[in-house]
């Protein structure tokens, strides 16, 4: 297996994470009555940290068939290059930092590092077009 594909598995689980983390501590403000219910009556919005879990994972969820698909368009055109590894880790540890630094709640770093994914995504998906 390729680190291109190692970091694609990574991302999966990192998103199961995201999952996990935003699910419990919405349960957490909302009560587990309402996690057991149809989820059908109106709620008032997250706030704190359930909040930014929340936007947290929907971005992750923006950002994430984009790498997927550029790590398959690599894999699928025998690409494997400086490129592809850098930007598969940039995609990978980015989300991380991103993630820790938007839970945290830090405005202005935290928008920049939304940056390093994204960036990371582009060379992987340059990378097939270079060789």
């Amino acid at each position: 297996m390729t680190i291109e594909l190692a970091m694609l598995a990574a991302g999966i689980v990192l998103g199961m994470a995201h999952i996990i983390v935003a699910a419990h501590l919405q349960s957490a403000q909302r009560g587990y009555r309402w996690t057991a219910s149809s989820r059908e009556q109106d709620v008032p919005p997250l706030t704190g940290l359930a909040g930014r879990a929340e936007r947290t994972l929907r971005n992750y969820l923006e950002t994430f068939p984009f790498f997927a698909a550029a790590i398959l368009l690599a894999a699928t055109t025998g690409t494997h290059s400086w490129l592809t590894v850098w930007g598969a880790q940039l995609y990978f540890w980015g989300r991380i930092l991103y993630a820790i630094l938007y839970l945290a709640g830090v405005p202005l770093v935290r928008s920049i590092a939304w940056n390093v994914p994204t960036v990371g995504i582009l060379m992987i998906v340059a990378a097939p077009f270079l060789k």
